[in-house]
């Protein structure tokens, strides 16, 4: 047996292999944020080149299966939060945390905008100790840039079982835009992160 035919084996031995199959597939990872309403915070990720796809859901409470009505009215420990599943070698977590505090306001502890209770607070729910790690390192910048005159009161803890929410809930701002966008404006989401950040920041 002659050397090309040698290689030309090895080579289709490692496409056929296990470890070569895994090899091609994308490594897919997971983050998972709250910011009041989920139906604010998908559209902010859904733009992101490298995200897969967002998922409204509930997280870090104490119901199995709770419902919407069971979260919206405070009675799980849940927020409401968006699962992002992204690709990292297309969009970094860093990246994802950069989104995630322009399209928040970090000040207000159990409400966001004109949502109050536990059900609306902000917090990151890291997967693993670099998530973790990037984004205590990203919130000591935050405090330390001197933006916000109030403190920031947004949580890092570690993730625990998220619930999908009802599918009526998923991609709320294409299936019902102009609910969405009375919601948004009512709300005064867009106003208050003009005011935190500047126009040109706030858009991110």
């Amino acid at each position: 047996m002659n050397l090309t035919v040698i290689l030309v084996s090895f080579v289709l031995l490692l496409a056929t292999s296990p470890a070569g199959h895994s090899a091609g597939r994308r490594r897919l990872e997971k983050a998972t944020f709250a910011g009041g309403c989920f139906w604010c915070m998908e559209p902010p990720f859904d733009k992101l080149r490298g995200v897969v796809s967002t998922i409204a859901g509930y997280t870090g409470g104490h119901k199995k299966n709770p419902t919407y009505e069971q979260v919206s009215r405070g009675l799980t420990g849940h927020a409401e939060a968006v699962q992002v599943v992204y690709d990292p070698d297309k969009v970094s977590y860093s990246q994802l945390l950069e989104v995630f505090w322009h399209n928040i306001d970090a000040t207000t502890p159990n409400q966001q905008f004109c949502d109050h209770g536990s059900q609306y607070r902000s917090a990151i729910f890291y997967h693993d100790e670099t998530q973790k790690q990037l984004a205590e390192e990203s919130k000591k910048m935050l405090e330390k840039s001197g933006r916000f005159r109030s403190g920031i009161v947004t949580e890092i803890t570690a993730a625990s079982e998220f619930y999908r929410a009802e599918d009526y809930h998923q991609d709320y701002y294409i299936n019902n835009p102009l609910r969405y966008q009375e919601y948004r404006h009512r709300c005064g989401r867009d106003q208050r992160l003009r005011q935190l950040w500047g126009a040109r920041e706030a858009s991110r």
